[in-house]
């Protein structure tokens, strides 16, 4: 028998801090967090890209003992775990189970601590890099941290799937508490993007957006005319996702349920996206949650800027909604919080989770003019919409490599 799954605990470390809910209202009203940011390692004469960046202080949050043994997507992804771990209403750090585990995505895991060994080595003289690099950098560091920390026994898994790995972790956390494999996940994901290398390796593909001193706040423009591309963004975002059953027994507060996830590989090229593979991934999650186009209410659309990633998305939208398309209410939260990567899926699940429990559904900002070729859908311009009821929405996660992940949620009915 296949279990039900709810979201009971929200948290996340987000350019806007770590309150989720604030973090949702300052969206609601379009807030941009997107800055002009230099490297302190950038050389003067190239140009400050436009990223989001978090004041987060890893040593206030977590601690100064994890802070020295861990890289910043770890201290991030440890921060948005202990957020959640709270929300959902335990009182102790450590009060874990043997059947309560953790899924985590990243992308570029210890990026920082890989640069920091390189340049330690080949600029700063030094003739050996830190004993703690592998450690610190290793792919899985952050979920097998949040593990230790919160004493959880159970699975202990890392997804790596560009950016749709931590919806990807969320989807198969789902599927393990589904079958009964688990009774508790912490699943999300977390990444630190923001090292010189990393920028320059993005900004060589030309798929970054340009930004000024006075025009960074909106260089973010997802399905707008003359839209740039994407702007880098560093953070964290966890869900507790808990069987139902478990939920009720010890009277949890719960956001909605997680109902539905699709998977699919374009299997067509390492970076173009293709209709065709986020056709299925979405029609996948609908079917498991058994949701209608007439019953959806909102998509939190990947939506990147990018001049040919968001026409493909939106001619997926319009194939799998068909005439309901022109009513279905879409927006890429991305304008404000910037490409978080490999922890988009997650922050961005976090926001549907909110949208369907508030009912609420927040806006792309910046988005004035929309470009002809992301026509036929219901853009979500300027301010949210808050006097729309809907009893479900999804989250989409479309991959460099061609893997798309899909989560469904819907009210608890």
């Amino acid at each position: 028998m296949r279990r039900r799954v709810v979201v009971t605990g929200i948290g996340m470390v987000s350019p806007f801090g770590g309150d989720a809910e604030d973090f949702f209202e300052r969206m609601m009203v379009g807030e941009s967090a997107v800055r002009l940011y230099r490297h302190p390692s950038s050389p003067d004469d190239l140009s400050q890209p436009a990223v989001c960046c978090t004041s987060f202080s890893p040593e206030l949050t977590i601690g100064r003992s994890l802070s020295s043994m861990t890289d910043r997507f770890s201290q991030l992804g440890l921060a948005a775990a202990f957020s959640a771990w709270s929300d959902a209403g335990f009182a102790r750090i450590g009060a874990g189970a043997d059947d309560f585990g953790v899924s985590w995505g990243t992308g570029a895991g210890g990026a920082l601590t890989y640069e920091k060994g390189y340049l330690d080595f080949f600029e700063r003289g030094k003739r050996r890099v830190s004993p703690l690099t592998v450690a610190l950098a290793m792919h899985n560091a952050a979920a097998s941290n949040i593990a230790i920390a919160l004493g959880l026994g159970g699975s202990c898994l890392s997804y790596s799937v560009a950016c749709a790995s931590s919806a990807v972790a969320i989807g198969e956390a789902y599927r393990r508490i589904q079958s009964g494999e688990s009774r508790l996940m912490i699943a999300g994901g977390s990444e630190a993007p923001l090292s010189l290398s990393m920028m320059l390796a993005w900004n060589a593909m030309r798929v970054v957006a340009e930004g000024d001193e006075e025009s960074a706040y909106c260089a973010c423009r997802p399905f707008q005319e003359g839209r740039t591309g994407l702007v880098l963004g560093e953070g964290g975002a966890a869900l507790v996702l808990e069987d139902w059953n478990h939920a009720v027994a010890r009277g949890a507060r719960i956001y909605c349920e997680l109902a539905g996830y699709g998977q699919s590989c374009d299997h067509s090229h390492l970076v173009r996206p293709d209709a065709v593979g986020q056709i299925k991934a979405i029609k996948a999650a609908m079917e498991e949650a058994e949701l209608s186009p007439a019953t959806m209410g909102y998509v939190n659309a990947h939506g990147t800027a990018t001049q040919e990633g968001d026409p493909i998305e939106i001619d997926a939208l319009r194939t799998v909604f068909g005439a309901d398309a022109a009513d279905l209410a879409v927006s890429s939260t991305k304008s404000m919080h910037g490409h978080l990567l490999g922890a988009a899926g997650a922050m961005e699940a976090a926001i549907t989770v909110l949208a369907v429990a508030r009912q609420e559904i927040p806006p792309t900002a910046h988005l004035q003019k929309v470009s002809a070729d992301c026509q036929g859908v219901r853009h979500v311009m300027g301010c949210g919409l808050r006097d729309r009821p809907f009893g479900a929405a999804i989250s989409n996660s479309f991959a460099f490599g061609g893997s798309n992940a899909v989560l469904a949620f819907r009210q608890l009915r």
